[in-house]
Order: C-alpha cells, then structure tokens, then sequence
C-alpha cells in the first residue's frame, strides 16, 4: 500500500513533458485576444515594462493588503547602482468585520493607515520641508483584478476571506486614490471623514497630518514584488515564482529619519503558487503594447481545470479538491500550494491507516479535522535527516502515537508530495524558459529566476529539483535562481520607482522625438506647399525660381500593349551601367543583360573616352547576343541631371557621383552617343529616347497596368514622375493631350518652404553634406540620409543620458557610420529581432541595454515614420492634381514604385500608403513594384515611341 502510494506521486518525465507542452498551449490561449477569456492560464498584463537598473532613487511608499492586516513601508532609494534601500514599516491590525463590510470602509481604513504612518514616521521638520511633495505610492493587491493600465485595475472577484461591498467590478487604485485625497482634506482642517468605528478600534487611535501630496502610482501582486526585488544593477530578473506562504522579515530594517518602530512579524495569507515573466510586449495581445517587454502574471493555478491533469490526480487529491471551497477549480494549485499540501498528505495517511499500512492499533481521529497537518509539520518531517527523533515528535504533538515505522513511512509520504510539488513547480518554469527562448528566437536563454515562499525557502531540495528537472525539460535554457530579498513590499516600491523613472524618460524622449512627429495639419501643409511649386514649376514665368523644377520629359504616352519587337536599353547611372536587349511579344516581355564597368581613369577622362567606351560595350553584348547584323531602337537611362528639350535631345547640366569627363557638360548626350557610335562606324543601333529611372518605372508599370501613370522612386534617393495635361505644360509648346513631367521633387523645401518642419537633427545633417541647403526633400525622405538623422538624435538622446547610460561609443561620433539599412532591421518586427539588434550595437561598439534596443527602435520609427508621410505627403499634392486636372470627383490611377527604401523597409510602403489615403481620400491609389525598372522602362520608351512614329507614318 505504501509502495503504490508512492508511485501515485510520482510521474514519468514523459508525462512532464506533455505537460510542460499544454502548460505552453495554455500560456498561448491565455495571450491571444481571441482564446484569453476561455484560457486557464489567463497571462493577465501587469504593465510593468522594464527591470530596476539601479539608478533608482527616491522616497516610495508602500501599502500590502493582507489578510487580517495593513503593511505600510516606507523605502528609500539611492540611485548610483545602490540596489540595498533603506526602509521602515508598521502594521496595523484590520477591526473585526471589515473584510465583509463595506469597500469604501476598507479603503478609508487603509488611508487611514497611510496617514498614521507617515505621521509617526516622518518627523515635523522633515514634513513641513516635504509638505505638498508628491510621494508615490505601490498598491500590493494580490485579488483577481483586469489591469488595464500600471495604475488601473478592476476587481473581479474577491478571495482569501473578503467580500466588501461595492468593489468588484471598480478600480481598486481609484478607489484607493479617493480615500487618500479624503485624508488629506480632513488633515487640512476643512473637511473630516472618518471611518465608524469597528469592535477593537478607535478611531482617536490615529492622529493625521497633512504631510505631503501621495499619489497612487502602480498595483501589482505579491509575484511581480518578488521579481523586482531580485533584479540588481546587470542582473535582471525576468521570471519571478512564488511558491507558498510568503513571510515578512523577522526583525527590523535599517530605519530612515532617526525612527524605530518596534514592530512584530507578519505572514501573508496568500499560500497558493504563482509565476510571472518578462514577454514580448507584442505577443501580449489582450493589451495595445507592441514595443519591448511586458511582465505577465501567469495566474497558472488553474492550469489543469479543463481535465488535462486528471490522470495525475490521485485519490488524496481528489479528497482535497472535494472539500475545498471551489471544487473543480485551480487543480494546479491544490497539487502544489502549501495551503494543500498538508490535507494531501493528510488525506493519504487517512487512507493508508485504513489499509492498515500506518497507526495500526492507534486512535487516528485527530486526522480528521481539517487542517491539523500544517506546513511547517510537513517541512520540520521531510528537512529531518537525524533519525525519526523529530518526526516522531511532529506526530506526538499532533496527538499521534507512531512507530518507527510509521514515522519512516509518514516522511516518504511527505518526500513524495513535496517533491512532487517541487517537480510540478519545475515543469511550469520549463514551460514559461522555453517560451521565452523560442519567442526571442535564441538558441540558449540565459534568465535569473525570483524565487521566494515557504516551499522555496523551506523545502532543503527545491531549488535542486527546480534545475534537475529544468535541465532535462528545457535543456536549452540556463536559470540562475536567486532568493527574493525583502518580500513583496520592497518589490512594490521598485515597480513605484521604475514606473517613475520610465515615465520621467518618457517625457524627455517625447521631447527629444516631437519635432518629428508630424500632424495631420502638418502633412496637409506640406501636400499644399507641394502643390503651390508644381504649379510653379510648370509656368513658364515661375519655373526657373521653383524649387520643383518639374521637367518634360517628351514622354507623351505610356504602353498600350500593342508595342512588339526587339529593342536594345542603356541603363547608365553610375561607375557600373547595365545594356539590355527587350523582346516584347504578345505574349509578354523577356530581357538579357550584361553589367559592364566603367574605369575611373575614364569616368574622369574626356567625354569622346567616356561614350567610345560605351559603345564598345554595346558592340560586346551585341556580339553576344547575335545581334550585331540588326538595327535596333534604343532606349538610354541616363540618371545625371539633364535639361530635356526632346524625347531623344538632352543637355547635360552637372557631372555626379564621380564623374567629370571633359567636354560634355551642356552637351546633348544623345548626340555625344551617336558620335561615338559614327566613329566607331557602329551602325546596330538607333537612339529614340533618352529618359531617368522615374520615367523608366513608370513606364514598366505601364506595360503591366495601364492606369499607371505615376512613378516613384525610394531609395538611396527620391523623385517623382506623372502625366500632366500638355495645356498646364506652360514650358512646352501644344496644348494637346499630356506629357510625362519629371518632377525632380528632391530639391522641394530649397527656396525655405519647408523650414518649419526642419528639426535640429535635419538642419546638422544637411550642414555636413556636400551640397548644404540643397535638395532638403530629399534629405528628410531617401535612404542617402535617414541613418545619419537617427545618427544624430541617438548622440542627443545619449547626451541626456537617455541611452547607453549617458556613454557613447567612439563609433557613434562617425559621420554616415549608421547605415540606413540599420532601420530596416530594427523595426522588422514588433518582436525585436535580437540577435539582429546586438550584432547592430556590436558593430557600433555600444553597450546597449534591452531598454536602449526598444527605444532605438522607437528613434528608427520616428525617422522612418515621418520620411514615409513626407513622401506621401507630395504625392498627395501629385494625384489630387491629376484629378482636378480631369474634372473626376474620383480619380483611381496607379503609381510604380522602385527603390530599396520602399522596397525593403519593413514599415515604409504601409506607413506612406496609409497616409495618402488619409491626405487624399477621393483618389484610389495602388501600388505595383518595378522589377527591372529602368532598364526595361527606357525599352518600352523606345518602343512606344517606336510605334507612335510608325503610326505616324
């Protein structure tokens, strides 16, 4: 019979691991918005979102709720990685029949409290210097609350004894706040409230004082206490477990202002099982958090209540379970919290004395009164080592006469529940390790876990059994445990002194990030001075002074889907250039290409060297291609500034990106092409168009879409293109049907139009660039620039001592050493992509803590954020144009889009999308990518232009 007592209590590490695996389920149903309200593991939110960093100080006040008691603390934080505060505390005793009274009575009770400690704690000097000071205040409230914010919490039900009145359904903190207020009004002499006295109180037993302002700042349970505590400077502690009755230090404190309080010791009646831990803030659904981390109270004692624990439940549980005040609920919990651990003991002694196996010939009613077999006895009988001597005495005491051999059976009983407790404990810590391993996507997670309660503290092999059975269930994952300093109520102040910390940093970032963050006002000022210079640009008087130069591009036609044949394209726009052949048949468009490299000698050689090299090149691709014996049109991509005056007649106006070849600026550059073609006696081509990879886009797009009549480039630079009516044209002569105008939007905002939205950040990289004050568009929206903003605000934000503890790297002072792709892998997830990160802040040589990764992901976002409505911004200002234009109360079109910043920011496209629909809500605007852009557009240039001539003809 003891033989398969024990076995019952035993359970095979299979059977742990399916369970760890519904415990992981559960955990999941308890996150999402759509299962949490059927979960058993209901993951309810806490808010707190950061661990103690040690630079927390201040005076915090803190009020437990007990049992039968009020705990009152008053804890002193230093700051300068001192994680050892100073404190004092009192406990005031509840009257007899408040916890079944009304709320507002246990309320002005505990206010009451508050106001009683503060004046025998702080001396009148001391409060006259403090008077109107705010102190802020933790609220320990270990009941079922939904918290919705840090400081909002309404009660779901009562427990543990209490039913006031008037509460469940109420938030706790404001109800706490208003009797606060209360006490503060009657200590000012204008107003009193005071509580009817209860049996065993008087009110004249306290003695208010008006001493400073106390504003109620966090509600947290007893679990999320016990985490903060354990977090020191370095050493976060991000999974916290509370295993049993939880006691309050048994002797007096350091005391703060000259006080010392003579107090006695107070245990907690909450003797049940908790864990809580730090998760991905996005992955917790039922709030709106997305950044960062979030602590998350697992409440997982109901685990098991939907029956996936019922094969484990022995007979002894089920007894338990049975005569327990809510029978079929937290089945977890009665096989692991002190408060049962005892009735299973007692119930298998029961049993097993009935079975003869135990107390045979010996009277064993005591084992009948519920109760009798307390913690402590189950403790003092599996700790003892010596011989039987202690346990024999445990069971006199209870009014046992035991054996040896009961006594040595009554311990394996006790080994085998407690240890069973412990295994169980374990394999609900497994689950929350390998949850946080697998969402922070690392290969081995090194975490320190908060342990504190009788089991943990009393049990001699809990914390070994707790890494024996970590290790073979969640192998991957390397725990640290460290014993909870100081119980619940030091907790309690550092989530106090952590919220306040973040929200001071919260405001100086709010700050530092505001000039960015545009309003809706704000973009439809921009759309509206985007729209006042293209009509600048397309007058004829006005156009010269324009910062939108808005250029004919000679482009008067997109595909129609007619065009076929073969056509050779030139795609040159820096030290490398792309020839092209384009077969376009009815069945589609098929392309071969060949990269060819332009040598700096050449690059900054003569112009006749620069396009004698060029045709060179063709010659070779046509060599390749058999096409040598074929003339065939060519369409030229020529990305350098040019003054159009023909589809194919272009002046060079200014060299880039390297070049400086002699003799072509001012020239027409299809000219210079054609030259170099005479003179090599090349004659496999002809040039019909030249144009620049806006156009180019567009008109790719165009084959695919023909309402694609916008391009749109996002990339290392930006610009714009569209079909403009040829009668708003003012440059060109005609006034027939429309012409493709290259906006050359970059340099919108030169002539200071866009000063007003200019941050600091923006005007110092423009400062540091070759062409300062010049194309300042492009400066707030393209991907040559964003990284060198963020640059910028993360010196300033370090200078504020809001990053990297106030220590830049040397790396960080480095002009553009802040990639733009940096942004893309910052915010490529609502989940921090960690390893990404810290390899990023590892090339930078910054010592970067998780708080500094979230918010240089906020930086990024900003920046990012603001480029993407800025572009959308203009093109606003470009489709409204175009549907005013054509008298539509409706206008849908399509924009091409090519660029690496639109392609392959995570955030960019839906940010820019989003914001267009907002600024122009009567245009239906889609999106369609270029692939091969500019190369394939200047093909299909050509063969529109191609079959234009031909219809002609």
């Amino acid at each position: 019979q003891i033989q398969r007592a024990l076995r019952s209590f035993s359970i095979p590490l299979e059977r742990l691991h399916v369970m760890k695996g519904h415990m992981m389920q559960d955990m999941c149903k308890g996150l999402s918005r759509q299962t949490h309200a059927q979960a058993k593991v209901r993951m309810l939110p806490t808010y707190i979102c950061a661990t103690p960093n040690g630079t927390e100080k201040g005076n915090f006040l803190v009020v437990e709720l007990c049992q039968n008691q009020i705990r009152t603390l008053l804890v002193t934080l230093y700051g300068d990685g001192n994680m050892s505060p100073q404190m004092m505390y009192k406990i005031f005793d509840m009257p007899q029949g408040i916890m079944q009274g009304e709320g507002e009575a246990l309320f002005d009770f505990i206010a009451q409290c508050v106001s009683q400690f503060l004046t025998e704690t702080i001396s009148p000097d001391a409060a006259q210097s403090e008077e109107r000071q705010s102190l802020p205040l933790g609220f320990v409230f270990p009941f079922s609350c939904r918290q919705t914010q840090l400081d909002k919490a309404e009660l779901l039900s009562w427990s543990k004894g209490f039913s006031c009145s008037g509460v469940v359904g109420k938030d706790v903190v404001q109800l706490l706040q208003a009797a606060i207020n209360k006490q503060e009004v009657g200590a000012n002499g204008t107003e009193g409230h005071w509580l009817s006295p209860f049996r065993g109180w008087k009110s004249s037993q306290f003695t208010p004082r008006q001493l400073c302002h106390v504003d109620v700042v966090a509600l947290m349970n007893d679990t999320v206490g016990t985490m903060m505590t354990c977090s020191t400077e370095g050493r976060p502690c991000e999974i916290a477990m509370v295993a049993g009755e939880t006691w309050a230090p048994r002797v007096p404190w350091q005391w703060v202002l000259g006080a010392v309080l003579v107090l006695s010791p107070i245990t907690l009646a909450d003797k049940g099982s908790n864990c809580c831990f730090m998760a991905e803030a996005h992955l917790v659904e039922t709030t709106d958090e997305t950044s960062g981390r979030m602590c998350v109270n697992t409440e997982w004692g109901c685990f098991g209540d939907d029956g996936t624990l019922n094969d484990i439940f022995t007979p002894y549980d089920e007894s338990v379970d049975e005569e327990s005040n809510n029978p079929g609920e937290k089945r977890f919990e009665k096989m692991v919290g002190s408060l049962y651990l005892g009735e299973i003991i007692r119930h298998a002694l029961i049993a097993l004395s009935a079975e003869k196996a135990v107390f045979t010939g010996t009277d064993v009613g005591v084992l009948k009164e519920k109760g009798v077999f307390t913690m402590q006895h189950v403790l003092e009988i599996v700790n003892n080592e010596g011989g039987m001597t202690v346990v024999k005495r445990v069971l006199e005491v209870l009014g046992l006469q035991p054996s040896e051999r009961d006594c040595g059976r009554v311990q394996q009983i006790c080994r085998a529940v407690v240890g069973r407790a412990a295994t169980l404990h374990a394999t609900g810590l497994s689950a929350i390790l390998s949850y946080m391993c697998q969402t922070r996507e690392m290969e081995m997670l090194p975490v320190n876990v908060g342990l504190e309660g009788e089991l943990c503290t009393g049990y001699f092999r809990f914390e070994e059994i707790l890494m024996n059975v970590s290790k073979l269930l969640a192998p991957e994952c390397m725990p640290t445990f460290l014993a909870s300093r100081d119980g619940s109520g030091r907790g309690a102040a550092m989530v106090t002194a952590v919220a306040l910390r973040l929200a001071a940093q919260r405001r100086e970032v709010d700050e530092v990030l505001a000039p960015l963050r545009l309003s809706h006002a704000d973009l439809q000022k921009v759309q509206a001075l985007m729209r006042e210079e293209m009509e600048r640009g397309l007058c004829k008087e006005t156009n010269a002074s324009a910062s939108v130069r808005m250029l004919p591009t000679y482009v008067s036609h997109t595909p129609d889907g007619t065009e076929q044949g073969d056509f050779l394209a030139l795609d040159l726009g820096g030290t490398n250039f792309r020839v092209l052949v384009v077969r376009v048949t009815e069945e589609g468009i098929s392309m071969a290409s060949e990269i060819y490299v332009i040598p700096v000698a050449i690059m900054q050689g003569t112009g006749n060297e620069l396009f004698d090299h060029i045709i060179d090149c063709i010659m070779d691709f046509q060599m390749k291609q058999n096409l040598v014996t074929e003339r065939l049109p060519l369409g030229f991509t020529f990305s350098f500034p040019c003054q159009q005056v023909g589809l194919d007649k272009a002046l060079l106006l200014t060299w880039t990106k390297g070049f400086s070849a002699s003799g072509c600026v001012g020239q027409d550059v299809v000219q210079l092409l054609r030259d170099a073609a005479q003179r090599k006696q090349h004659l496999g081509m002809q040039v019909v168009a030249l144009v620049n990879d806006t156009v180019g886009t567009m008109m790719a797009c165009g084959y695919d879409d023909p309402k694609c009549e916008i391009g749109l480039i996002v990339g290392t630079g930006t610009n714009a293109c569209y079909m403009e009516e040829m009668k708003n044209v003012g440059t060109v002569e005609g006034d027939q049907g429309r012409m493709c105008i290259n906006m050359e939007w970059g340099a919108f905002g030169d002539n200071g139009c866009l000063d007003h939205i200019f941050t600091h950040f923006d005007r110092v990289v423009d400062e540091t660039t070759i062409n300062p004050g010049k194309q300042r568009f492009e400066k707030l929206i393209s991907g040559m620039y964003l990284g060198e903003i963020v640059r910028q605000i993360l010196l300033v934000m370090t200078e504020k001592q809001l990053l990297f503890q106030g220590k830049p790297s040397p790396k960080l002072q480095t002009k553009d050493i802040f990639q733009t792709k940096f942004l893309s892998t910052i915010e490529l997830s609502n989940g921090l992509a960690l390893r990404q990160i810290r390899a990023i802040l590892t090339e930078l040589e910054l010592d970067a803590s998780f708080e500094d990764s979230v918010l240089m992901r906020e930086v990024c976002q900003a920046v990012s954020l603001r480029a993407a409505q800025l572009c959308a911004a203009g093109l606003a200002a470009v489709v409204e144009k175009m549907r005013e234009n054509r008298g539509l109360e409706q206008l849908s079109v399509t924009v091409g889009v090519d660029g690496t910043l639109y392609k392959l920011h995570p955030c960019f496209s839906q940010n820019l999308q989003k914001t267009l629909k907002d600024l122009a809500p009567n245009c239906n605007v889609s999106f369609l990518l270029s692939e091969d852009g500019s190369g394939k557009g200047a093909a299909l240039v050509a063969a529109v232009a191609s079959r234009n001539a031909n219809a002609m003809q």
